[in-house]
């Protein structure tokens, strides 16, 4: 069975906005010079839409469309959709990463923590890279850290003897994401000039159970989907082994994040 399809809540997600908006401005520090302007872009998992609010900034004349399969989210985005700054405009529209492909041909296709949740996307790599201009750009960053014990206890826990009849096929496994080499491997075997990299973020978060309160805007949302009223009881379990693996100390709570990114420029 797939793991379960989250329902999404765009104000608990962006509880930690500023952390999570970092890597996403790391990845756009590394996108060359696009091949068009007015540029055309498209943001896949485009969330809240207050990243996808960077690229108006980086590209003020471009066309810059946000898609995202969660109607919660895209109801968070629509209020950031308009004209910008420089004459260009931005937009958001349902679209799903697993099935999505490019009409028009893009400039830049990015991603940002949203492969992950794609099974076999790679797949879908020759029709995004195909889906570019002369010298466009694919660019991406998923999450690094399913063997961390975030995500770990949670799926040790999923599939203990008291949750494993309900959640067992709920969690996404430790292959949700590939090596940064096998990322590299595929995007050179199409023909792309690529640069893969990874980071481990240490954020330093505040606050009761800060690191139960990140992933109860992201990885255990299929666990909160899944269970719905009956949460509480699996949350409670969670939170004691996650105080245990993140101590927090007079500064705040250590929360490492390894990351992977990826940009590929199509031949001009």
């Amino acid at each position: 069975m797939p793991a379960t399809t989250p329902t999404w809540d765009p104000s608990q997600y962006l509880r930690h906005a500023d952390h999570r908006a970092r890597p996403f401005a790391d990845l756009l520090a590394r996108v060359p010079a696009l091949p068009r302007d007015p540029a055309r872009i498209a943001d896949l998992g485009c969330g809240p839409g207050n990243v996808t609010a960077l690229l108006a900034e980086r590209w003020p004349a471009a066309h810059i469309t946000g898609y995202d399969n969660s109607p919660e989210m895209l109801a968070k985005a629509e209020p950031l959709a308009g004209p910008t700054s420089g004459g260009g405009r931005l937009d958001f529209a349902p679209g799903d990463a697993r099935t999505w492909t490019p009409s028009d041909p893009y400039d830049l296709i990015i991603s940002n923590a949203t492969l992950q949740w794609v099974p076999g996307h790679t797949d879908s790599f020759p029709a995004w890279v195909r889906g570019l201009a002369p010298g466009g750009t694919f660019a991406f960053q998923v999450p690094g850290n399913f063997d961390a014990p975030s995500h770990r206890l949670m799926r040790e826990l999923a599939h203990s003897a008291r949750w494993k009849d309900r959640l067992a096929d709920a969690l996404r496994h430790d292959d949700a994401v590939h090596t940064p080499a096998a990322y590299l491997g595929h995007l050179t075997a199409l023909g792309c000039e690529a640069d893969v990299w990874e980071t481990t973020y240490l954020h330093l978060l505040k606050g009761e159970d800060p690191v139960l309160d990140w992933v109860k805007g992201t990885g255990l949302r299929p666990v909160l989907t899944e269970l719905g009223a009956d949460a509480g009881a699996f949350v409670d379990e969670y939170r004691a082994a996650l105080r245990e693996a993140y101590p927090a100390t007079e500064h705040g709570t250590v929360f490492p994040f390894r990351r992977i990114f990826a940009v590929a420029r199509r031949a001009a």
